[in-house]
């Protein structure tokens, strides 16, 4: 293999997860927004995004052999040009569809998206365990840049979705992204270095989906609990709620909600990377032994189990919208974000640091894969809950998924098995 100088090589590689993420952020706000304007009900909002979260099950799974078997450089091309795909097949559709039409459409190119960027994720993340310094805290550090910076650029993402469709309408806000992605693909096939590690031989390529470490197979139960807490309220929920408490259903008001929707949305998961990017300093900083690390996400696991919960009693105690209401939810949704963003980091490293260099892009897949597992039951379950309950009902599952997560964490081995 080609020498890789490894810091140019992650840089390569940051920023096209960087460009990637932009655009995931942007899309889904736009497809929110979007057909939430146009009436689809919260259970219809949910299943727009659950071929999304399908495919990224299934495509960290095949994702890990594709790795091995062709190099994590193919799957990091692959992922964006699939979204350039997905972003030029979403303009085609059609106002004057009915309901189901435009619901199994929608579906169909999330799906792709889904593909796109689990592709992508794992290819990241995965070429982040091969390249990173071998002295004590490299690979926490690493992990932790890549995971918080991408975080806040999906954040902005997320306010620029909303900002096109005020701005530009549905359509040339899908165009102007899929060119710019285009010109950032164009941009990474030039400048990623040749050689980039991952590739495997052949006969190592099959099988061991489930790792025999039991604290890969537990930390990615835990996962899925985790981001299921956190989409359970987020996909649906929240943004449906802000929209019915900011807009009177006029032109004017409509396109100011998209705005602070996005606004808040895109804050929220700003301020969430710039709580990972700081991660390792949180938890104790360089040189901390593992099963240190490994106690302490225990720890914080269990500090976001009551949020949510206290969240949830509030709103059932208020009952109907109000003022105090909505700001007490977002300083409360914003205290969730801060311990979120550090189980979420933690995760990040705790995988990597457990994950064998030689079965690396597995595990990772593996552990994605619960990942999207999770994300799929909290966009199911986040319609679902506000349908049947409202807020309170939302948030008070995703209090339960939170506390799966913490007892999850709490099973985790300290050491590997013998």
């Amino acid at each position: 293999m080609t020498a890789v100088n490894p810091l140019r090589a992650y840089i390569a590689v940051t920023a096209a997860y960087w460009a990637f993420m932009l655009s995931d952020g942007a899309l889904r706000m736009l497809v929110l927004l979007h057909f939430n304007a146009l009436g689809f009900t919260p259970v219809q909002l949910a299943w727009l995004f659950l071929l999304y979260e399908v495919a990224g099950i299934v495509t960290n799974l095949a994702a890990g052999w594709l790795a091995a078997r062709f190099g994590l450089a193919a799957t990091l091309y692959a992922g964006l040009s699939l979204q350039i795909m997905a972003l030029a097949a979403l303009t085609q559709l059609d106002p004057g569809w009915a309901i189901a039409a435009s619901v199994a459409f929608v579906m169909a190119v999330q799906g792709l998206s889904g593909v796109a960027k689990d592709l992508a994720k794992m290819s990241s993340k995965s070429a982040v365990k091969l390249l990173a310094p071998s002295e004590e805290g490299g690979l926490f550090r690493w992990v932790a840049l890549l995971t918080g910076s991408k975080n806040a650029v999906k954040g902005a993402g997320f306010f620029l979705g909303a900002a096109l469709l005020a701005l530009a309408g549905f359509a040339p806000a899908l165009w102007t992204m899929a060119a710019v992605l285009m010109a950032i693909l164009i941009a990474v096939l030039l400048f990623l270095p040749k050689g980039l590690p991952g590739r495997m031989k052949s006969a190592e390529s099959w099988g061991g989906w489930r790792s025999p470490d039991a604290r890969i197979n537990r930390l990615s139960l835990a996962r899925m609990f985790l981001f299921g807490a956190r989409d359970v309220w987020f996909v649906v929920g929240i943004p449906v709620y802000f929209q019915a408490v900011l807009s009177d259903g006029t032109p004017d008001s409509r396109r100011a909600a998209f705005f602070l929707i996005g606004g808040f949305l895109a804050l929220w998961i700003i301020a969430y990377g710039a709580v990972q990017a700081m991660a390792p300093r949180i938890l104790g900083g360089k040189g901390q032994p593992l099963p240190d690390t490994t106690r302490k996400a225990a720890l914080w696991s269990g500090l976001l189990v009551p949020i949510p919960f206290a969240l949830a009693a509030l709103a059932l105690w208020a009952g109907e919208p109000a003022p105090w209401l909505t700001a007490t939810l977002i300083l409360g949704l914003l205290a969730f974000g801060f311990v979120f963003a550090v189980n979420s980091s933690v995760h990040s490293y705790l995988i990597l640091a457990f994950g064998s260099a030689d079965r690396i892009t597995r595990d990772v897949g593996f552990y994605y894969m619960a990942n999207a597992a999770g994300r799929l039951i909290g966009t199911l379950l986040s319609g679902l809950s506000y349908q049947w309950g409202g807020l309170a009902a939302c948030l008070a599952t995703a209090g339960t998924m939170a506390l799966l997560a913490w007892l999850a964490t709490r099973t985790l081995p300290r050491q590997p098995a013998p």
